[in-house]
């Protein structure tokens, strides 16, 4: 219930709606309870003294009630469709914030197929707690009190079978609860799991059909929504369970009061109006207690999806900015001392260990290394994507971690391995670098990253649309624009993470050449190529998340047998600019 209370929380923001809505199902409930009573005198009164005028007058106060009834209802409706519509555009609204306050570390914690359902169906289920909940929430206890009060005022010993009857019930209901809340768990991750295997396909629909797949990948789907089929059917088996044992119970009430009820009547305790009077009220109670036990169901369910969705808003972020940040970087000078990181903390082997580099301000470093020798991650601590478990950082001389996170990472601009676009123009693409940069410093920047050549046959231009991710460009094309967006945050620290990977070399020639005139920026260069890095300052070899060597291009070929390995492997044919001859 803590996980409720918590989630419930949010509703803050529209309690207004909300105190009209339970008030308003208040006073729906009170004109509905007023209706037996009026009946009682209609056919004790009305129908044993044959006055029609009173029966038309009764009947009159019947039907002003019910219309009053119904008004009151629909005014609820309104008001309750507003606070569970305003409940779960603040959750999918706080979780969102935190989840872009996340570090990557963080978001190592949850699957992105996860995180989608927690801020779409398990709000979902959230907001419809409100919206369906409320209402029997509110109207099932008032029903409940005042139908067994006014029961009680019209025959206590007849009404005593109520007193019989509610622990027999509130026992079956709390068995079906307890056997129930683990499986709606059980039944949200087999949702994750159907998102997973969703997501997953529609990415990769080009290769599973260049591969013909299809037929795989449809039973690969069967598995997991075979998996949330049966979580479902085991959680509705026991579900269900609720009306039969409700009906069962209620009506074997409803027998015994007319069973008593008429003996009452033979022995002159009680008027037939008033034993009518008493089946409407059990009829009402009855109501009220179907209502409860819906409630119970729909808390239940409820109780999963808000510990998942107080899970992602409870999640501390790895990383933050210092109490007193630094909020300006001098220079693009990086400094690694010592540094050691692992992914997670009671991982056996550090990724990376006991490195100290210094890179000047200006400088240009490559990096070159088998897969899995950490290149991606020693880059990744410099705007500080995660933290280094061990030694220091810095960047511009201080330490990263009294850096403003976000000044931190406007110096620092990386061009990811990973080439991501957005859905869009090619234009809203590159503002990313530079919300304020005009057409001029846009084509500037698609020059250093030869953009142009291909921006210029397209007959929009800049405003070319790329379709979802960038669906209608090559890949080498998405390099260069991503490589067009880093150059237009005009950073300290430029690093490129295996980006120019599916560009040819005489166009990758031509981007090296346009950055050799970024003199104030330091370039960190991870290559696979030893052409991208031959020119640097400074080539690093990375082996198993250790500085194997270190030196300039001349010096590693003299002395690094691994450098020539490799020099001399890809260099076969091509010149030292790694054309064609």
């Amino acid at each position: 219930m803590h996980d409720l209370r918590y989630v419930f929380s949010y509703l803050k923001s529209c309690r207004r709606d909300l105190i009209a809505a339970i008030v308003l199902v208040f006073v729906e409930c009170v004109f509905e309870m007023l209706i037996p009573l009026l009946m009682t005198d209609i056919v004790d009164v009305g129908v044993a003294n044959r006055d029609l005028p009173f029966l038309f007058r009764q009947g009159l106060l019947m039907a002003g009630c019910a219309v009053l009834a119904l008004i009151t209802g629909l005014l609820y409706a309104r008001y309750a469709a507003r606070a569970s519509n305003g409940f779960g555009a603040q959750l999918r609204r706080a979780e969102y914030q935190c989840v872009q306050a996340y570090s990557f570390s963080n978001l190592d914690h949850f699957s992105a197929p996860s995180l989608i359902t927690r801020m779409t169906t398990d709000v979902t289920v959230m907001q419809n707690a409100v919206n369906g909940g409320l209402r029997p929430l509110v109207r099932g206890p008032v029903m409940l009190v005042l139908g067994v009060g006014l029961a009680f005022v019209l025959n206590a010993r007849l009404a005593l079978i109520f007193v019989v009857c509610a622990p027999v019930l509130g026992t079956a209901l709390a068995l079906i609860v307890r056997k129930v809340g683990p499986l709606y768990h059980r039944q949200q991750a087999a949702v994750d799991h159907v998102n997973g295997r969703v997501q997953e396909s529609l990415t990769a629909i080009r290769v599973i059909k260049a591969f013909v797949r299809g037929e795989y990948e449809t039973e690969q789907f069967d598995t997991v929504n075979d998996e949330l089929a049966g979580a479902s059917r085991s959680t509705f088996r026991y579900a269900v369970l609720n009306l039969p044992a409700f009906q069962a119970v209620m009506y074997t009430a409803v027998v015994c009061i007319m069973w008593y009820g008429g003996q009452f009547i033979l022995a002159g305790g009680m008027t037939v109006g008033e034993l009518t009077a008493f089946l409407s009220y059990v009829l009402q109670i009855m109501n009220s207690m179907m209502m409860i036990s819906n409630v119970f169901l729909l808390l239940t369910r409820s109780l999963a999806s808000a510990k998942r969705i107080r899970e992602v808003l409870e999640e501390t972020p790895a990383l933050s900015s210092p109490d007193s940040p630094i909020t300006n970087v001098a220079d693009g000078s990086v400094d690694f001392e010592d540094v050691s990181f692992k992914y997670w903390k009671d991982a056996k082997k550090d990724a990376l260990s006991h490195v100290s580099l210094h890179i000047p301000a200006g400088s240009t470093v490559g990096i070159l290394g088998g897969t899995g020798s950490a290149k991606s991650t020693l880059v990744q601590l410099i705007p500080r994507l995660y933290d280094a478990t061990g030694g220091t950082v810095r960047v511009g001389g201080r330490d990263v971690r009294d850096y403003a996170l976000p000044v931190l990472r406007d110096a620092v601009s990386m061009v990811l391995q990973k080439n991501l676009l957005f859905t869009g123009t090619v234009r809203d693409n590159l503002l990313w670098g530079n919300p304020q940069a005009n057409d001029a410093e846009l084509w500037d920047a698609c020059r250093k990253a030869c953009a142009d050549e291909f921006l210029e046959r397209m007959p929009d231009g800049l405003d070319t649309d790329l379709g979802q991710g960038g669906v209608n460009i090559s890949g080498g094309q998405k390099q260069r624009l991503c490589i067009a967006r880093a150059l237009l945050k005009q950073p300290r620290v430029l690093i490129f993470d295996d980006s120019t990977s599916a560009v040819d070399t005489a166009t990758e020639a031509k981007i090296r050449r346009a950055l050799a005139g970024l003199t104030d920026v330091t370039k960190i260069i991870i290559a696979q190529r030893v052409t991208s890095v031959m020119e640097a300052d400074q080539i690093l070899i990375l082996d198993d998340g250790k500085i194997h060597a270190a030196g300039s291009h001349e010096e590693l070929l003299r002395n690094d047998p691994i450098y020539r390995e490799i020099f001399d492997s890809q260099m076969k044919g091509g010149n030292q600019h790694g054309e064609a001859v």
